[in-house]
């Protein structure tokens, strides 16, 4: 997919006052654009802001990849105090840098508290965070990384993911998370923590391996490996050699 733009630049130095039109995008820069025609990019310096109908982007610096002409653009990468919004696929972020392939569709924000939302889906790390539309695949990794959404969250440094429909609707069919520590999920009102976590929609099952914790209604079990079937509300805990699988049941009374 090419993203073709009708482009007006303005300095904020300039004098005049311009209103952006339907069907263009205005781009603003304290330090102007650098263009390396060879090369097939231009450079947008110093608090960039880049505005049309479907999308707006805020960074200190721009580099803008074009195929046959400057509004042909196939790759943005921007860097400083990104912050950005897509309508066509209701999606907003921020971060410290931002890599997005426009022609294959793949986007992936880095660096501390980095953000990236779709309508259903809400997605942090201070590592990054990356989305390929046309595989169907996020991965987010690094310290305090989160996915929440009306159903789940998740807290690991290292969450990957497969969905369906399209970006702006992600549906989760199917996770694997990892945390050498321990990784973190809640599904409506059960608790999990284990060293590794995979969920698969197809058969409604959530499976932990590695220091398995399972928290609900009031108890408290422990073990090596767990499952938790999310169709039939029902889960399980098993333990390998000699470790037993230990209850902690409280009464609420």
């Amino acid at each position: 997919m090419k993203l073709i733009l009708k482009i007006i630049v303005i300095f904020f130095f300039t004098s005049g006052i311009y209103a952006r039109e339907v069907g263009e995008t205005e781009i603003t820069t304290e330090d102007g654009i650098e263009v390396f025609q060879n090369e097939k990019f231009y450079l947008l310096k110093k608090n960039v802001k880049i505005e049309s109908d479907t999308f707006k982007l805020d960074a200190d610096d721009v580099k803008i990849n074009f195929d046959q002409n400057l509004y042909d653009i196939i790759k943005i990468n921007a860097k400083g105090n990104v912050n950005f919004y897509s309508q066509i696929h209701n999606l907003r972020g921020k971060g410290e840098k931002l890599k997005f392939n426009v022609k294959i569709e793949n986007l992936k924000v880095e660096g501390l508290k980095s953000e990236l939302f779709t309508e259903n889906i809400q997605m942090f790390s201070d590592g990054f965070i990356e989305v390929d539309n046309l595989k169907g695949d996020f991965s987010l990794k690094g310290a305090n990384s989160k996915l929440i959404n009306e159903s789940i969250l998740i807290e690991a440094k290292s969450i990957d993911g497969i969905f369906s429909s399209s970006l702006d609707t992600m549906k989760i069919t199917f996770l694997k998370v990892f945390d050498e520590e321990i990784s973190y999920v809640k599904n409506n009102n059960t608790e999990m923590y284990a060293k590794k976590i995979n969920f698969d929609n197809d058969i409604s099952i959530i499976e932990l391996i590695d220091n398995v914790t399972i928290i609900r209604n009031g108890e408290k079990i422990t073990g090596d490996y767990g499952t938790l079937d999310t169709k039939n509300n029902s889960y399980k805990i098993k333990s390998k050699d000699q470790t037993k699988v230990k209850a902690i049941i409280q009464d609420n009374e």
